[in-house]
């Protein structure tokens, strides 16, 4: 097993304020504007749609199962899987790379209220999750790809924790932010999340003040995208509301 302890950038609180805000539409698109092209994850749905989530990244993965190598019992105190439930602190979201593998679970609702209560802010796997009416109860943003009733142990051998993984075809590093809204699950670099948190937050309201002009009538052109006329009457209605 390997496991690499990496140190990521704390996000301040007008940050993760500004992402619980913002929509991970708005966010694939600021990612976008920086080189960044695939960050949404694919087929990963929520749970509970009602639910928001952001937190770094605490990554765990798994191999294909094999009759040699793994049982149908779990050791606490050698498994992966189990080592990461008792690793994982306040503020991180468990990823799960599962290989995008739906025939067995990846993670059931015992060990996901473990993690809850060690003060995880959710969990996302492009696997299936086991008792998913279980999961709601919890209150734990989770998001998967379907769900499935057998044991994780069947298909899925917890190989390494905190290592960089895939998900939903999407690369997610340790200490990675995860922002999760009710379509799915958008990864931020640790280094970016600053500036894209506070540059979505802008385009946001930009969007809405455009939505507006839209809705009474306005035509697109020269309003969206933007020319330099629009955005100067969008920052005189600012400067007069201040």
């Amino acid at each position: 097993m390997t496991h690499i302890s990496t140190p990521a950038p704390r996000l301040s609180d007008t940050a993760e304020s500004q992402l619980r805000r913002v929509s991970t539409a708005t966010l694939t698109t600021q990612l976008l504007r920086r080189g960044l092209r695939n960050t949404y994850m694919g087929g990963v749905m929520p749970l509970r749609p009602d639910l928001r989530m952001v937190g770094s990244a605490f990554t765990l993965r798994y191999a294909p199962a094999r009759e040699d190598v793994a049982g149908t019992s779990y050791d606490n105190d050698t498994d992966v899987q189990r080592l990461a439930v008792e690793a994982i602190g306040e503020g991180q979201v468990l990823v799960i790379d599962a290989r995008g593998e739906t025939r067995s679970a990846a993670l059931g609702n015992i060990l996901a209220t473990r993690i809850a209560r060690r003060g995880a802010v959710g969990v996302v796997t492009d696997g299936a999750f086991r008792d998913s009416e279980g999961f709601r109860a919890i209150g734990l943003p989770s998001y998967a790809s379907a769900g499935h009733e057998t044991t994780s142990s069947v298909l899925h051998h917890p190989v390494d924790m905190n290592v960089p993984i895939g998900c939903g075809g999407v690369l997610v590093r340790p200490g990675d932010i995860l922002v999760g809204d009710n379509e799915g699950v958008v990864v931020i670099p640790a280094e970016m999340a600053e500036s894209v948190a506070h540059d979505a937050y802008e385009q946001e309201l930009l969007e809405e003040w455009i939505l507006e002009q839209v809705d009474q009538g306005a035509s697109i052109k020269g309003l969206y995208p933007p020319s330099e006329e629009t955005m100067e009457r969008y920052r005189a209605r600012d400067a007069g509301r201040s």
